[in-house]
């Protein structure tokens, strides 16, 4: 359990789960539970096996063997037919020959519901997902945001107890997408409906999720919430992963130090033997830009000076490249606001004091691990 989390919260319990296609692996002892109403997001990079995963889940793949425990009910052998769930695909899958209306009713039509029902449950559908004049209209006459929303609405059609969403906005510009995640996220929050969402874009998984699941080789890395994900990876390839990060060679030079280029720096605890070949990490947003009146680097935990190789202006802060004797022939990337950069007088070919903050440097294994 997670969170506090007792037996009775969770709704998708996932145990033991393997998946193998000939003498591959695809998923490995995959355990999890999802709490009732979460939005979780499985993220990693492609062939990680999330795809696969919630495949299993809707048993269009099942598995090789393991367990998939949906509201209390062990669905591991049962056919998608007899699953509890709305799925909405990359490719919409909506049906050209059919109008907006009738695609959205398509799974009302064998619930016993009058036509009436199904009449008024499609315009609320409608209504719920901001096209409520379209339902005459065919898939083709609209853009891929409303068919995309047009997937979702028939998705969620019969009230199913679990919304399954596989890179779902991967195929729509990225304007659209910022605002059709949005739109997804609030829905599900109204809806209170229990939602998997497979993505490949980070950013997407942090502004979505309640919890995400970081995968990598069929296994889970990490799970955890988008601030737990990070801002406290579980090691390198779930740092390098999500987001920028710096990363420097270095040694361990005892519980909570670092011997980078020769010089000592405090870090975050970790767990290293003193003198194993380490990975320091830092983000370019913890760095932090020093002036003349703010400490002397003699005095200031971590400090020192570093020349401006590159400035980036990205609209609400600078994109720097840090340059120092100590990192021979690597650069740091440092993102400083606006301010910042004008309160210093930092310019390009200058040269600055920085702070590497011990809570924000962080010791990982070079192997990734």
């Amino acid at each position: 359990m997670t969170n506090g989390a007792t037996a009775k919260d969770v709704y998708l319990s996932i145990e033991n789960l393997w998946k193998a296609f000939g003498d591959f692996l695809a998923l490995k002892d995959i355990s999890l539970d999802i709490i009732d109403g979460e939005f979780v997001c499985f993220l990693g990079p492609s062939g990680c096996g999330k795809t696969t995963l919630l495949r299993a889940i809707a048993g269009l793949d099942l598995q090789t063997r393991g367990t998939v425990t949906q509201g209390g009910k062990d669905i591991s052998n049962l056919p998608p037919s007899e699953r509890d769930f709305g799925i909405v695909f990359q490719s919409y899958a909506l049906f050209p020959n059919l109008t907006i209306e009738k695609n959205v009713a398509f799974g009302l039509e064998n619930t016993g519901r009058s036509k009436s029902e199904i009449k008024t449950r499609v315009a609320d559908l409608l209504e719920l997902v901001g096209l409520p004049d379209q339902g005459s209209k065919y898939p083709a006459q609209l853009s891929g945001g409303q068919q995309q929303r047009i997937a979702l609405a028939r998705a969620i059609a019969t009230h199913p107890g679990l919304l399954l969403l596989d890179e779902p906005l991967s195929a729509l510009d990225a304007k659209v997408r910022v605002h059709l995640r949005h739109e997804i996220k609030e829905l599900q929050r109204k809806l209170s409906v229990t939602t998997v969402m497979v993505t490949h874009d980070q950013e997407e998984a942090l502004a979505l999720a309640d919890r995400i699941v970081v995968m990598k080789d069929g296994r889970i890395v990490q799970v955890g919430t988008p601030t737990e994900i990070y801002r406290e990876p579980a090691n390198l390839f779930v740092a390098d992963f999500i987001g920028e990060m710096n990363q420097i060679p270095a040694t361990s030079a005892g519980p909570n130090a670092l011997n980078i280029g020769g010089a000592t720096m405090t870090c975050r605890t970790h767990g290293f033997q003193e003198n194993a070949p380490l990975v320091a990490a830092i983000r370019p947003e913890d760095i932090i830009p020093l002036g003349d009146g703010d400490a002397a680097t003699e005095t200031t935990e971590n400090a020192f000076a570093v020349s401006m190789h590159e400035m980036e202006f990205l609209g609400s802060f600078w994109r720097c490249r840090l340059a120092s004797e100590r990192f021979a022939d690597r650069e740091l990337i440092a993102d400083f606001s606006i301010n910042a950069v004008r309160r210093l007088e930092i310019t390009k070919g200058g040269t600055l004091n920085i702070e590497l903050p011990a809570s924000r440097l962080m010791a990982f294994a070079q192997d990734g691990e």
